[in-house]
């Protein structure tokens, strides 16, 4: 039959292209696979409601209580500050191992080596404990009796004082290896070009490198500050009064161990949540002209396949794309 509506001249190809209808090929295996693991989540969810041993009265009475609240608070705090810390001193550091001086090169590579080969806990044991090793703060000339400063270590190192300094130093150790490989992904021809011009080195790694640098340290920085916010949960082994300390109060007296792991994960999951929206941004924004900035999350395909049943025509074909 032919089609009176085609222009003459037009290829044979292209009228059978025009004709065609494409249909996607029907993958059942992961439709399966998917209702499997949908029933399976349910299944774990229905057991967990009905469970009566997790008392959902007490999670509902503590979910909001003021404790909980001012733990919150302390764990906002210390992850934010501990993470500036973390992030200032580990560029600095990753400069330090770039440069050609031996002498910064050695003492950058000693920090990384002392604060990323002992464990986080045991530095903040360290620093909440650090009286016992020295009992007083002071600031003077070294090998005389000349001081400038002088106070009780207790007195200074407070328990939030302590947890800041642990995690932020081990942040440190971490993200200076994190911006190293930023900086390391910039071509040497930009530093290059750079210097021809007559940028000073410092001028040229702050306007130059880091800027580009940041779409490979942004991914991984975002996971260490959800790293961070739930790291922060191990100094309550020295009563920093963060979430995870107030928790640990609060069951030692009802004796409720379970419930109230329940409020801190709820908790810990919510605020993780809230930090994956800036990261998604600042992934999107800094990759943008790279190969990632058209990539399409999983939730964003979901709603274009629904999108596209809901666009189907009454004779039951696909639109046209």
């Amino acid at each position: 039959m032919i089609d009176t509506n085609t222009p003459a001249g037009t290829p044979a190809t292209a009228v059978a292209a025009r004709d065609l209808e494409v249909v996607p090929v029907r993958n059942y295996g992961r439709w399966i696979a998917a209702a499997a693991a949908v029933a399976a989540l349910v299944g774990l969810a229905g057991s967990l409601a009905q469970n009566r041993n997790l008392r959902w009265d007490i999670i509902g009475d503590y979910l909001f209580a003021d404790l909980i609240f001012t733990g919150l608070a302390t764990t906002l705090w210390l992850t934010a500050a501990a993470m500036a810390l973390g992030l200032g001193l580990g560029t600095l550091i990753a400069v330090m191992r770039l440069s050609s001086s031996p002498v910064l090169y050695g003492l950058a590579t000693f920090f990384v080596w002392i604060f990323r080969g002992t464990p986080l806990l045991v530095q903040i044991i360290f620093w909440g404990y650090a009286a016992a090793l020295y009992k007083y703060v002071m600031i003077g000339i070294p090998f005389t009796d000349i001081t400038f400063f002088r106070a009780e270590t207790n007195s200074l190192l407070t328990p939030a004082i302590a947890a800041l300094l642990a995690l932020g130093l081990n942040e440190a150790a971490y993200a200076s290896e994190i911006v190293r490989a930023g900086i390391q992904s910039v071509d040497t021809g930009q530093t290059e070009a750079a210097h021809s011009l007559g940028m000073r080195p410092a001028l040229t790694m702050r306007r130059i490198v880091l800027p580009q640098a940041m779409r490979v340290i942004i991914p991984p920085m975002g996971n260490e500050t959800i790293n961070m916010l739930k790291m922060t949960a191990l100094v309550s082994v020295i009563a920093a009064h963060d979430l995870m300390s107030n928790i640990q109060d609060v069951y030692a007296q009802n004796y409720q161990v379970i419930p109230m792991l329940a409020v801190a994960s709820i908790w810990y999951l919510g605020l993780v949540t809230l930090l994956s929206i800036p990261q998604a941004w600042l992934e999107r924004r800094y990759g943008r002209g790279t190969a990632r900035a058209g990539h399409v999350s999983p939730l964003r395909r979901m709603l274009g396949g629904a999108a596209g049943l809901l666009t189907k025509n009454p004779t039951g074909t696909k639109a046209a794309r």
